[in-house]
């Protein structure tokens, strides 16, 4: 991708501000590289952690632990090896702001479950240099214990999570969770089942397992409900598809990656003020979830 340069005869000006992007359950770093051409085209210096599509199942070797059986798995030395992608890309950044730009600061963007991943990292590493945290449609809360239907696809992770980092756990960042609001799930069958076709029955099912209600809004694979921290600032897009296939299945719809979402929280990596477009409709947002308690 290309790189702002400080150098001396350069018109490129230097970066304002670095991105850390991480991706998220089953992503490898290409699937970001339209997203962090796009931010680095603003003036950010950005660096995704180099996942690839295989490494994911090094997850596998946690079937070996008796947590992973028992549902009370750590995310270490489970998840070690995403943290390692994560640091490697962290330092890289952090050099190249300081040849770059004698240092900015940073932002560190997640996606999925590059959200609690990211907060792992945080807890163990420090929040040194970094002083936002953005996540893009990121299951963030602990599955309800003993809800129907559910199923802790951490095996315990997200309860440790939630208990040693709660919220926005750390008083030195400014917190932003995103979630899109593409479709509402409704039961696979009974009550409130023939309110959905197809799409929604198959959203609701995966809402179910994660948040304990199939009849939620989210992005088709992670419900409202689960996306947002307390203490962040808590956004919710109309329309957003979870993952990049968005831009390539005709029957889904535009990603947080997409050209004409991004418009509509870009600035919450930096924390300009919202353009007034953008500010009109989290205005109208908020409201509404004030009124609904976000369901």
């Amino acid at each position: 991708m290309a790189r702002a340069s400080a150098t001396v005869g350069d018109s490129k000006p230097s970066p304002r501000r670095g991105v850390l992007l991480l991706p998220g359950l089953g992503n490898n770093a290409a699937d970001y590289g339209p997203l962090a051409a796009k931010l680095e085209a603003r003036g950010m210096a950005v660096e995704v952690a180099q996942v690839t599509r295989p490494d994911w199942g090094r997850n596998a070797a946690a079937l070996t632990d008796v947590n992973w059986w028992k549902g009370t798995l750590k995310p270490r030395p489970a998840v070690d090896w995403y943290l390692a992608y994560v640091d490697a890309s962290m330092q890289r950044l952090k050099r190249r702001l300081d040849q770059e730009a004698g240092g900015a600061p940073i932002t560190m963007l997640t996606h999925s479950a590059g959200g609690w991943l990211g907060r792992v990292y945080l807890l163990d590493w420090g929040t040194a240099g970094v002083d936002r945290f953005v996540s893009l449609g990121s299951p963030h809360r602990a599955p309800p214990a003993g809800a129907a239907g559910v199923v802790d696809q951490t095996r315990g992770i997200l309860n440790f999570v939630s208990d040693a980092c709660p919220g926005a756990h750390h008083s030195e960042l400014a917190y932003v969770t995103i979630c899109g609001k593409f479709v509402r799930g409704v039961p696979l069958s009974g009550p409130g089942s023939e309110a959905g076709g197809l799409l929604a029955k198959f959203a609701g099912a995966g809402y179910q397992q994660v948040c304990g209600s199939a009849q939620v809004w989210g992005d088709f694979i992670v419900p409202q409900p689960a996306a947002h921290l307390e203490g962040a600032l808590q956004v919710d897009l109309e329309g957003v598809f979870h993952s990049p296939l968005g831009e390539k299945l005709p029957f889904f719809g535009p990603w947080y990656g997409s050209d004409e979402v991004l418009e509509r929280w870009v600035h919450h990596l930096t924390g300009d003020p919202a353009p007034a477009e953008a500010a009109a409709v989290e205005a109208v947002a908020a409201a509404a979830a004030a009124a609904s308690g976000s369901q």
